[in-house]
């Protein structure tokens, strides 16, 4: 089966990206589309999740792997995310920490994707987010064996009661195998779309003194 998707196509025309109103470092630009992005969406009054991200890593067979998780921090140190250190993308970071993340916001017809070395934030940061996590939530990071095989819903349905049941009123701890990364960039490209596929693409990259310089790609 074949399917024709060659007249699927937008034209770009909402905003545009010039050096001249860039800041000199990537965070504050970073910032400024995401809280445009989030007026946007609060303005209408909807619950879209801007903060969902995909990152890619490279897996145990050497091939790319790609997953949308949600982003929960972001500053000029990078961007934090959860998740089990023993699922895939987990293994993939122990194995090879450069990852890549990346953000569509089809509203104002932006993109970001950020290169970045990724290690693991420290206990008492994942404990405080853990526990502040929905209760049902916490006690699904405990019924979950992240990226392993799985017999059948029903039996992760059962784990999930089985949980529920032993923490009851208690205090759920965080698990020893679920907790928080942070991705310290050191690319990051921004891309704003444009009328007649000429697209804006500003990448900062950043040099070995810490300073950030800026470029602008063909599109």
């Amino acid at each position: 089966m074949t399917v024709d998707l060659s007249n699927f196509r937008k034209n770009y025309e909402r905003n545009s990206l010039l050096e001249s109103n860039v800041p000199k470092k990537p965070f504050q630009l970073f910032d400024d589309w995401f809280q445009q992005e989030k007026s946007f969406h609060q303005e209408r009054k909807d619950n879209e999740e801007i903060n969902a991200m995909s990152i890619s890593t490279i897996g145990e067979d050497g091939g790319p792997e790609t997953r949308i998780v949600l982003l929960k921090e972001y500053s000029e140190y990078g961007f934090i995310f959860y998740t089990n250190y023993y699922s895939l993308k987990g293994k993939a970071i122990q194995n090879r920490p450069k990852v890549c993340i990346s953000f569509y916001w089809k509203n104002m017809e932006r993109q970001i994707i950020i290169k970045g070395i990724t290690s693991k934030i420290p206990r008492k940061k994942s404990d405080e987010y853990f526990h502040n996590r929905p209760r049902e939530n916490q006690i699904g990071s405990w019924a979950s064996r992240q990226s392993m095989i799985l017999s059948s819903k029903e039996y992760l349905l059962k784990q999930y009661n089985k949980w529920k049941n032993f923490f009851d009123k208690k205090t759920i701890k965080r698990p020893f195998d679920w907790g928080g990364y942070i991705v310290k960039p050191y690319k990051m490209e921004f891309w704003q779309g444009q009328p007649n596929r000429l697209h804006d693409r500003l990448v900062y990259f950043l040099e070995k003194e810490g300073r950030w310089i800026l470029y602008r790609f063909y599109p």
